[in-house]
């Protein structure tokens, strides 16, 4: 696409959790829990008026869902503050230290006083229907791709509580992740093209990881991206947890836009406008009375019923591809699945098709009177149910005739979006009484200044230096989640070349193969390559450990040479393999001569693959070959 010719504009928000003692308003450690929960409870939360009368309408579409929200908590990570039945303690002093220290390395402005503010969410995700924040420092710039980037504030707020389930009308949230301390990073909409848009986040992340406070691993660092192009609205894409399909969600989102913008040039062509489209809903079961749609058909005999809604001048619009896999029927069912809470939609764009044949699609068009540019959607579920759905069908409908419509969406896994509410107005920040203001003082800032780590591209240079790493290792390390435990270990004598390629590319590839690698802690890494500095197991059987490690949580780095028999051999259980190997080749030696080397040493290594050193291997079967020569 060309980008600059569709006006894209991108901002990024990035919120990372801080690697903190304790959460943000409260003495409960910061980690999750893997343990089942001591108790539960439920809530249904319900959005405030603002001081103007006014409803904040993401909050309002949250409400209007009518789910019940479940709680599970322990004793371990939470207290009556995750509750919502305790007021907040003061803001944790460390955090705010960590957020002033990013400010002042991204030379932001630190505002004089710090005051926390509610933000009204009522998705569940918050006990108390809202979010904490504050805002610590204004202003503030970062350089990437040769080029000036600006912030627009740099914030510190509570993380939400962990989703665990969703199914029908209730929601089971954890509480042990509520509270845990975040930077947010806000910058402004300099971001042109979507490879940009990575670059400046990842520099990001690269100032955050500089500092050495922040935590590590999936879902500690969320990016949300606000993306726009000409003629469109701005629209917010949640919860991009992977940088590497952050280029692939702004590319999606913007096609997706211009998609919609070109679908609503062909409706102003068809003569299509607000007043052509209307709620009617008409009842189509009789349609389908000897259907072999089993979703029709069951829904039917579980005494639902199948409606049917009109969209005058929709037709090859509906079944339209918007980005990959996505269509507008795409978009049409999601609105219908969130305010009907119905599994799906079907349109005529589509049919005949899912079992449901050409004679009760023609009959269907024939029923609601449609035209040659007209398009039908019909759903099948309980009567109440459907009209929700459908009159939400209509209104995505009336939307597509003005363009894209602002909204919240969240990224798929494969860097396409989905809808899940409107944009958030203004009706939505409110003071919070509770906890006090905090003074940033001109010798808090003196003494932060003193301690303001290495700025990325100083340690890059440092590491190769300092280790004897090439700068594709050094910049991986910088890049990682692992520089202190490289730097810790590298103190020790650990050999650096080997732990940098161990901590970024054998971790990444294993990652890559489904290994969970986020359960190997810092200490565990540790014992894995106090072996390998010890003598008791050989580099090259590292993947081997570390996957079963990552496997076996509880397990320890010696239970995992015991269970792979790593073990290493000892130099005369060497000799007497490669005297037995040697020995049973006899016509192999006898024909080949010293060019059956290769051959035994493939199979001696076969035999002792990670138990024995290759050069050691090499040099025995060299002396055992000669003498076998000479006789």
């Amino acid at each position: 696409m060309d980008y600059k010719k569709i006006g894209l504009t991108v901002g990024i928000e990035i919120h990372q959790e801080l690697a903190t003692q304790h959460k943000l308003f409260c003495a409960c450690p910061p980690r999750l829990s893997d343990r089942e929960p001591d108790y539960t409870f439920m809530r249904k939360l319900r959005p405030s008026q603002s001081e103007l009368g006014e409803v904040d309408p993401a909050a309002l579409f949250e409400f209007l869902k009518g789910k019940t929200i479940v709680y599970q908590g322990d004793n371990d990570t939470n207290c009556l503050v995750e509750m919502d039945e305790e007021p907040p303690g003061p803001l944790d002093s460390e955090a705010v230290d960590i957020t002033l220290i990013f400010s002042l390395m991204t030379e932001a402005t630190p505002v004089d006083e710090i005051h926390v503010m509610r933000k009204t969410v009522v998705d569940g995700s918050n006990t108390g229907g809202f979010q904490r924040t504050a805002v610590v420092s204004l202003g503030g710039e970062i350089e990437a791709m040769n080029k000036k980037y600006r912030l627009e504030q740099i914030a510190i707020e509570e993380d939400a509580a962990r989703k665990i389930s969703e199914e029908n009308d209730i929601i089971t949230y954890r509480l042990d992740r509520l509270g845990i301390p975040l930077i947010e990073i806000t910058t402004a909409p300099e971001m042109h093209t979507p490879e940009e848009t990575k670059v400046v986040a990842s520099r990001i992340g690269s100032i955050l990881r500089a500092t050495g406070r922040v935590r590590r691993g999936l879902g500690t660092i969320r990016q949300d991206v606000n993306v726009s192009i000409k003629g469109g609205e701005i629209i917010e894409i949640k919860g991009v947890q992977d940088l590497g399909i952050l280029d692939t969600v702004v590319e999606y989102e913007a096609l997706r836009q211009s998609s919609l913008i070109e679908i609503a040039k062909i409706l102003k062509e068809r003569r299509v406008h607000t007043g052509s489209l209307t709620k009617e809903i008409v009842d189509v079961s009789m349609i389908f009375e000897q259907t072999k749609s089993k979703i029709l058909k069951n829904a039917i005999n579980k005494g639902g019923v199948i409606l049917a809604v009109k969209l005058p001048g929709f037709k090859g619009l509906t079944g339209k591809e918007i980005s990959p896999d996505r269509r507008l029927g795409t978009e049409l069912s999601d609105h219908a699945k969130f305010m009907g809470n119905v599994k799906g939609i079907f349109h005529t764009d589509e049919l005949p098709g899912y079992s449901i044949s050409e004679k009760e699609t023609q009959s269907l068009i024939e029923f609601m009177r449609a035209g040659e540019d007209d398009a039908i959607v019909i759903v099948a579920d309980e009567e109440e149910k459907c009209k929700a759905a459908l009159i939400a069908v209509v209104d995505r409908a009336l939307q597509a005739i003005k363009g894209v419509p602002a909204e919240t969406r969240a990224a798929n896994p494969d860097g396409t979006t989905r809808f899940t509410r409107p944009r958030p107005g203004a009706a939505r920040m409110y003071p919070e009484t509770d906890v006090k203001p905090v003074q940033v003082t001109s010798e808090r800032l003196e003494k932060l200044n003193e301690v303001l780590p290495e700025m990325p591209e100083t340690k890059l240079k440092r590491l190769q230096k300092q280790y004897s790493l090439n700068e594709k290792l050094a910049k991986q390390i910088v890049d990682s989640d692992y520089l202190e435990l490289f730097e810790e270990l590298a103190s020790k004598g650990i050999p650096t070349t080997l732990m940098a390629v161990t901590l970024t590319e054998d971790l990444t590839k294993l990652r890559r193969d489904g290994v969970p690698v986020e359960t190997l802690d810092d200490q565990r890494l540790r014992n894995v390559f106090k072996l390998i500095s010890e003598g008791a197991a050989l580099k090259e059987s590292l993947p081997d450990i570390l996957t079963w490690l990552a496997k076996n949580p509880n397990k320890t780095a010696k239970e995992a040479l015991n269970a792979l028999e790593l073990n290493l051999i000892s130099h005369l259980e060497l000799l007497e393999i490669v005297k037995k190997t040697v020995e049973s080749n006899s016509q192999l030696i006898k024909d080949r001569g010293s060019r059956a080397k290769g051959t035994l040493m493939g199979f001696i290594m076969r035999d002792v693959r990670g138990r024995a050193d290759a050069s050691e291997v090499n040099k025995i079967l060299e002396e055992a070959l000669k003498e076998k020569l000479a006789d």
